[in-house]
């Protein structure tokens, strides 16, 4: 295929112009992927060859591992996390990280999730040891049908290939190896600021487990590529069961695009940022500690906005100021605050140390990302209703929770907002190791619609399909 300038491509049923920069690069192997906005993206041939490679040793790997039992699958999981605590790997780790770190910081690049500390490697550990004592979903019986001289019984299966991008968070891997539980292999393919983190992790820690496990090697593989165009072709590619991507909400809808295009199952886990509504019957003890803890870092399930009803507003608003400031305190940063125009005077008033910044029309929607210093929007409402409205149409449809000691409050909330995550206390319960004690691949919300079949914490044993068993008893069985 030859593009020379002018030339159109088709997307979404409209004709969108080739530029002279895609037309000056594109070469004979390559391949174009057109998005909603219009937006071209260009993939070179050696690109998509690196992938094709990876997904088809993935594939291989998939069908050994369908002969490797339960006993070696946990033994992956204990092998890992005993890597994980020797002290001369951890010091690899450690000092790999210390090089991804120092880079991203030399670009200016946010580090708070990129670092590998002792806590998160125990972390990864624990999850690990989740993983080693989880029962092996694969040949578990869902239904059994019996039929005069004949039965069928449906039974969990494995998917196949799952490919993976994450962000520079390095504990990713722990939580995605869980796919192997459900008898899955892997493709992974990390941010470029944890490249460096990650090959340390592959070649100290996770291909010897994948060896001493007797677990074919390619069960987990990295996509060894920094370009993001590694990614799209990795979406792309349609021998993928199922693509996961984790990130910035606009990296993750353009890697949606991709794999929906490939007509590849994809589940998306970007766009976070909580809510949090204030009731009529608060607690204000409740109020001042789950703020301050849904503050401690900044992760998806970060507290973003806070809502405060009109006809508490002036009694509330010094409480909610003082969590905020005290969530600061504990960084040693001043918090930034966006206040509507009807709770900025309040905030004007109370004695703390705080940045305030009038919010625009539209913020409530913005997801604030922010590194060491805590961010949030404050707004007033006039009645719970209005409250859940503003969510509905301006929240990402994640986590909203409602301090209330009134539970028709709660019921009232839980059944008008559209969000799979509701609760009456800190936002930061939102994770599949703290709540369920199952290490997730990513929290989905429901921007696209609600998820059919399944909950919006994606775990490993959570990816997997279902298989048809009949026996036969009576040889003269007809239609």
């Amino acid at each position: 295929m030859t593009l020379k300038n002018g030339d159109r491509i088709i997307i979404n049923g409209k004709p969108v112009v080739v530029d002279d920069a895609i037309v000056n690069n594109f070469a004979d192997g390559d391949a174009l992927f057109g998005l909603s906005d219009g937006q071209i993206l260009h993939v070179s041939k050696g690109e998509l060859s690196l992938v094709d490679s990876s997904v088809s040793a993935a594939q291989s790997a998939f069908r050994e591992l369908g002969n490797c039992d339960a006993v070696q699958i946990s033994l992956f999981y204990s092998k890992f996390a005993e890597k994980l605590l020797d002290p001369e790997i951890r010091d690899g780790l450690l000092k790999a990280n210390v090089l991804d770190v120092q880079s991203a910081k030399d670009r200016n690049r946010q580090t708070t999730r990129l670092a590998l500390t002792e806590q998160v490697l125990d972390g990864m550990v624990d999850a690990l040891h989740m993983w080693q004592m989880a029962s092996q979903s694969t040949g578990q019986v869902l239904e059994l049908v019996e039929h005069d001289g004949w039965k069928v019984q449906s039974e969990i299966a494995p998917l196949g290939v799952v490919a993976f991008v994450f962000e520079g968070r390095p504990n990713v891997f722990a939580d995605a190896t869980g796919v192997l539980r459900s008898g899955n292999t892997c493709v992974f393919r990390i941010g470029s600021d944890a490249l460096c983190t990650a090959r340390s992790m592959m070649e100290l820690a996770i291909r010897p487990s994948l060896e001493e496990s007797g677990l074919p090697l390619d069960a987990v593989l990295l996509l060894d590529a920094a370009s993001h165009s590694s990614a799209w072709a990795l979406f792309a590619n349609k021998n993928i069961a199922l693509a996961v991507a984790r990130g910035s909400g606009h990296a993750v809808s353009q890697l949606g695009e991709i794999a929906q295009q490939s007509g590849t199952a994809v589940s998306l886990h970007g766009t976070g940022g909580a809510w949090m509504l204030i009731g009529e019957h608060p607690s204000v003890d409740r109020l001042s500690q789950v703020i301050e803890h849904s503050l401690d870092r900044k992760v998806c399930n970060t507290l973003n906005v806070i809502g405060i009803p009109q006809s508490l507003a002036v009694g509330l608003i010094p409480v909610i100021a003082e969590a905020i400031s005290s969530a600061g305190e504990r960084r040693h940063r001043v918090p930034i605050v966006h206040a509507c125009a009807r709770s900025l005077p309040l905030l004007n008033m109370c004695e703390v140390d705080l940045d305030l910044i009038a919010l625009q029309d539209g913020e409530l929607s913005v997801e604030w990302e922010w590194d060491d210093t805590p961010e949030c929007s404050v707004f007033v409402f006039d009645d719970l209703n209005q409250a859940v409205q503003f969510f509905n149409e301006q929240a990402p449809s994640f986590i909203v929770s409602l301090i209330s000691d009134d539970k028709n409050e709660f019921e009232f909330v839980w059944r008008n907002t559209e969000a799979p995550f509701v609760g009456n206390g800190f936002t930061r319960w939102v994770d599949g190791q703290f709540a369920l004690n199952k290490p997730e691949l990513g929290l989905s919300n429901w921007q696209n619609g609600r998820v059919l079949g399944r909950g919006s914490i994606l775990s490993g044993d959570s990816v997997y399909s279902v298989r048809y068993r009949a026996d036969q008893q009576d040889i003269n069985l007809s239609r």
